[in-house]
């Protein structure tokens, strides 16, 4: 009998241990440009990213959560309740889009990225060569203003 519940003790201390040391769960993989969506078990108040330029986390209702990637990388985000008490303490990874991309690389450092789907047009990605992101980025604004209404006629 004293030997079970010794057991059973040392059971909780471990799973107290691997809980209080932090033992790592799977992050939650987001693709670059694109959103998905995450529930929470209560309503959010309170929703603090690591870094900021890595995922953005919209607020879709008090219990749904929409992250965006925004660039390759990783970065932790907490969620609080309204008592400042946390609800979820995840790890995020950003992850380039998966297939139809193809890189050309002109030089030690000059690469060019391109999303072919099927035709191939500019994608940028970081880390390309500064003059054809800086290009392709200023053509693809200059579009899209034209189709909010606020670019030249």
């Amino acid at each position: 009998m004293r030997t079970r519940q010794i057991s059973a003790l040392f059971a909780g201390a471990v799973v107290v241990l691997a809980a209080s040391a932090g033992i790592a769960k799977e992050p939650i993989d987001v693709m670059i440009d694109r959103a998905k969506v995450m529930r929470i078990s209560a309503p959010a108040e309170t929703i603090i990213i690591g870094n900021p330029s890595i995922v953005d986390a919209t607020v879709y209702d008090r219990q749904t959560i929409v992250l965006t990637g925004k660039m390759v990388g990783s970065t932790n985000m907490i969620i609080l309740d309204a008592k400042g008490q946390p609800i979820a303490d995840e790890m995020v990874a950003v992850q380039r889009a998966r297939g139809n991309l193809v890189s050309i690389q002109k030089g030690p450092t000059l690469r060019q990225t391109f999303a072919c789907t099927p035709d191939c047009a500019p994608s940028l990605e970081h880390g390309d060569d500064p003059d054809f992101f800086t290009k392709s980025s200023t053509q693809v604004n200059q579009r899209n203003s034209f189709s909010s209404g606020s670019g030249a006629q």
